[in-house]
């Protein structure tokens, strides 16, 4: 499939990297000599340098050609009226990163239909999303819910004490009620989708899948549940702060935000509803974060624009014993040894769009029998979770599961069917209009067929 990328920041190029991993026909488009020179450097990919409004630019680009047009330049505007220009000539499916609150309203639904947008994406308010659903579950290091909402795939560290370790994944099913399966396991940085004879150890990241109604009750019988975070402190007054302020009030979460902008904290005063406490400081001081209450709160989620600051006042953090401590963090090698070092929950905005786009240039690329609705990445990349429709012309509906020959490291993790949510057996069966949730290592599925041997 073509694809046109106009803007290529760290997101940009984030972008660039996972859609190449799928096999696209890349474009790059930016006006900065030096980022198209860097881009040139690291991807094999088609570049201009020019302005992504520019009619001859965009002509020269082929955009009548082009499936997918998606822009993620700093500014909104410019994405916008890049992505009408696009589509007026000829692109088929646009995508504009669209930051501004403002935008973000009811307002937004009108302008994706006045620009003809196929979709718009808020890098900060999915980066908020992600930060609530980890401080719904302290436990756990990433958490992602499948587009209906019935399931969610929870990643977790099995920690020294654990009663789990040594047992094997079918002792763990028969001794626990709850339903759920552990799709994945990462052992000494080798992935594996496991067997029911495999056991686990200690220090393994496993990545649980239940219905979301049981989430909470087979993290407590294995034994990783904390409790929900009711006091939390976030460092940086950025978008991603404002918006996750803004859900954790909903959920009755006292709140503090640390920003040392004086400007940018009566913004934020002046935005946010009552009851979110903004402090002008600087939150690399000790003394502001333990006047604050560092020592006491149940998690601090470091936002700052700095990857380098986040790292270390998230291990402050954690030497304060903070039972839960998030940070941000968009460079791989300062992710990669911060992992190293011990710092277990990081989320990357930049990859969390990237998965988003992959999802989407997938489900362009649908085949007869499937549509893909959700896509994850998981343990780093290693695996992926996805979410299939199947459609009425599937050739596999109704063969109990144990009879269909699956590939090599594909497991059915769950099946939606209705308002029912379940984990399937051998038993059960595939039946048209059925959402399937498909683990995979090593591949890149763009139909449920693929999961098939021989297909």
């Amino acid at each position: 499939m073509k694809v046109v990328v106009v803007g290529c920041g760290k997101i940009g190029q984030t972008i660039v990297s996972s859609l190449l991993k799928e096999k696209h026909d890349l474009l790059c488009i930016d006006s900065d000599p030096a980022i198209i020179n860097e881009i040139t450097n690291s991807f094999d990919v088609m570049t201009i340098c020019g302005n992504g409004i520019s009619y001859d630019v965009l002509k020269e680009a082929g955009i009548e050609k082009t499936e997918l047009f998606i822009a993620v330049t700093g500014s909104d505007e410019f994405n916008m009226l890049s992505c009408l220009a696009a589509k007026k000539l000829g692109a088929k499916q646009t995508v504009a990163r669209i930051r501004n609150s403002e935008y973000n309203t009811s307002s937004l639904e009108f302008m994706k239909e006045s620009l003809n947008l196929s979709m718009a994406i808020n890098p900060e308010k999915f980066t908020a999303e992600a930060l609530y659903n980890l401080l719904k579950l302290p436990s756990a290091i990433k958490v992602d819910t499948f587009t209906s909402r019935k399931f969610e795939i929870v990643e977790l560290i099995v920690k020294k004490g654990s009663a789990l370790i040594g047992m094997s994944l079918i002792d763990m099913r028969k001794k626990f009620s709850g339903k759920f399966l552990i799709g994945v396991i990462e052992r000494r940085n080798e992935v594996f989708i496991p067997n029911g004879s495999m056991t686990v150890c200690e220090e393994d990241k496993i990545c649980v899948v239940c219905a979301n109604s049981d989430t909470h009750k087979v993290l407590i019988e294995l034994g990783f549940l904390q409790k929900e975070a009711k006091d939390v402190i976030i460092l940086g007054g950025s978008k991603s702060a404002h918006y996750l302020a803004e859900k954790l009030l909903k959920g009755r979460t006292n709140v503090k935000i640390i920003e040392k902008n004086r400007d940018r904290c009566e913004e934020l005063c002046e935005s946010l509803p009552s009851g979110v406490d903004v402090i002008c400081g600087d939150g690399m001081s000790q003394d502001i974060l333990l006047e604050e209450g560092i020592s006491t709160t149940d998690a601090l989620v470091a936002l700052t624009g700095s990857d380098e600051q986040n790292i270390l006042i998230s291990f402050y953090a954690m030497n304060q014993s903070v039972p839960k401590v998030i940070s941000k963090v968009n460079r791989n090698e300062l992710s990669e040894l911060s992992e190293k070092l011990g710092l277990d929950c990081i989320v990357s905005p930049k990859h969390i769009i990237a998965d988003i786009l992959v999802r989407y240039a997938r489900a362009l690329n649908a085949t007869v029998g499937s549509k893909v609705e959700s896509l994850y990445s998981l343990l780093d990349g290693e695996a992926e979770a996805l979410e299939f429709i199947v459609m009425q012309d599937f050739e596999y509906t109704d063969i109990p599961l144990k009879r269909m020959q699956l590939k090599k490291d594909v497991l059915i993790a769950g099946i939606m069917r209705g308002n029912d949510a379940f984990i399937p057996g051998g038993e059960d069966c595939i039946k048209a209009n059925d959402k399937v949730i498909i683990i995979a290592k090593g591949k890149s599925l763009y139909s449920l067929t693929e999961i098939i041997e021989g297909r």
